[in-house]
């Protein structure tokens, strides 16, 4: 497995395995960074999303829906997107840092937790799910 550095970033696949994207830590940055790139486009969330998505999966105990949505879009309640911008999550709102670009929470986020072996995560070609380990 890549170890998650801007040299060696994690390859992934979203959970229908219809678009590839990189993603790496960038701990030097203020505050600490995941950069996600899918194509030409650069995302940035908190780098803790990782611990705090876990965390939150674990003590819903259940399926969570990913409800992937774009920032300008309303995200549906119960989901893993929803949840990474809601004012109850650990970080008081958004975890998406680059304004404009900051939603997309739920579709790039549980691929990273598979790989890192924290989530079982559901591949079909929509309406997928999530839930911890």
């Amino acid at each position: 497995m890549a170890s998650g550095t801007a040299e060696d970033p994690w390859q992934l696949t979203t959970a229908p395995g219809t678009s590839a994207y990189t993603m790496y830590r960038d701990e030097a940055a203020d505050p600490p960074t995941l950069v996600c790139q899918v194509g030409s486009t650069t995302l940035k969330y908190q780098l803790r999303a990782i611990d705090d998505l876990h965390a939150w999966l674990k003590e819903r105990g259940d399926w969570v829906p990913l409800g992937a949505a774009d920032e300008q879009k309303p995200a549906a309640e119960g989901t893993v997107e929803a949840w990474g911008r809601s004012e109850q999550n650990p970080v008081g709102g958004w975890y998406g840092l680059r304004k404009g670009y900051r939603g997309r929470f739920g579709m790039y986020l549980p691929p990273l937790l598979e790989q890192l072996g924290l989530v079982e995560l559901t591949h079909d070609a929509r309406n997928n799910s999530v839930r911890a380990l």
